[in-house]
């Protein structure tokens, strides 16, 4: 494709909802020529958009389990992969490189129910026996501030959002809980489907959904990347941490905040205690970024395994059983 322009990519990337004719006045181009990057980017870049939840706010929590061998042929992984995509319990499907293959993510109101789609999976696909399972305690997301060509032209970009975490549960009303469902189907739906969608008419979705944003219940809307359109290297670090304080943790987590290939970090409990995904367009900033975590934490990081990703399948942050019609706990 002709010569990408990175700020409009990794802006819209970031803000998958704004408006062509904001994005034109933000970048002072014509909008017809950002209606036609857009339509490219759609096309080859930008994939999986998804409205961020902070699902704690529903009184759950998020599992990530790490699957080893999970299939042999390409015919398997595509078999296998559509009968996850039926669950109700997982938001997120994606490779890994290395000691894992598939790396799958659910949402669940306990651990009891996790086993119970585990087992269930294990019964319905006989080779997904092999894993590892890890609560997801809290997440830290940043922006992809290493695409932007002039990163000091959007102010407005959040410097992370935090997701999950100890927060008290909310109940939500019907109408509320109508929009988050067609968000979470269609992010990308415009506000008058919206409305109609959700039954409801165009003023009364415009404030729920100003609402949720408000109460951070919705942190934003983005897309995931091909990688491979941009020759991205993405990588995850498992770290263990030891003799730790909260001063020496406060200055790690600074660190990433920091370090512009940082796009996510997640603080976790199980064989490691924090997962870090750096991205960039350069393989040796990874490698530096690396070797600067060794020399700087080298007390607090016990040790350290990396894999690389491959491709994601899907990205959402909210489990389509939280609008089963039986769950009425969520109503006010």
């Amino acid at each position: 494709m002709a010569k990408l322009d990175l700020d409009l990519t990794a802006f819209y990337l970031e803000h998958a909802r704004t408006k062509i004719n904001k994005l034109a006045s933000k970048l002072k181009k014509s909008p017809q020529r950002v209606k036609y990057t857009l339509k490219l980017l759609n096309k080859e870049i930008l994939v999986h958009p998804h409205c961020i939840f902070d699902y704690s706010y529903f009184g759950l929590i998020l599992f990530r389990v790490y699957f080893k061998g999970g299939y042999i042929s390409e015919q398997d992984k595509l078999k296998i992969l559509e009968q996850l995509r039926e669950n109700q319990y997982i938001v997120s499907m994606y490779e890994l490189s290395g000691e894992f293959d598939l790396v799958i993510e659910l949402i669940a109101p306990n651990p009891s129910r996790v086993n119970k789609e585990l087992k269930n999976l294990s019964e319905l696909i006989p080779t997904l026996k092999h894993y590892k399972l890890i609560l997801n305690i809290v997440t830290h997301l940043y922006p992809k501030t290493y695409l932007f060509q002039h990163p000091e032209h959007f102010p407005e970009l959040e410097k992370q959002l935090i997701i999950g975490g100890d927060r008290s549960p909310l109940a939500f009303t019907n109408h509320e809980l109508l929009i988050m469902k067609s968000l979470l189907e269609a992010p990308k739906i415009r506000l008058t489907a919206l409305a109609s969608r959700s039954g409801m008419n165009i003023k009364t979705a415009a404030l729920i959904l100003k609402s949720l944003q408000s109460r951070r219940i919705i942190k934003g809307f983005k897309y995931t990347i091909n990688r491979d359109k941009l020759n991205i290297e993405k990588v995850r670090l498992f770290l263990n941490i030891h003799n730790t304080s909260k001063e020496r943790e406060e200055e790690l987590m600074d660190f990433f905040l920091n370090t512009k290939e940082a796009i996510q970090v997640n603080k976790t409990v199980g064989d490691w205690d924090m997962e870090v995904d750096l991205e960039s367009l350069d393989k040796t900033r990874i490698k530096l970024i690396i070797n600067q975590l060794r020399e700087r934490f080298k007390d607090l990081i016990e040790n350290f395994n990396r894999a690389e990703f491959d491709e994601y399948y899907k990205k959402s942050y909210l489990p389509k059983h939280v609008f089963n019609p039986d769950l009425k706990s969520l109503l006010v």
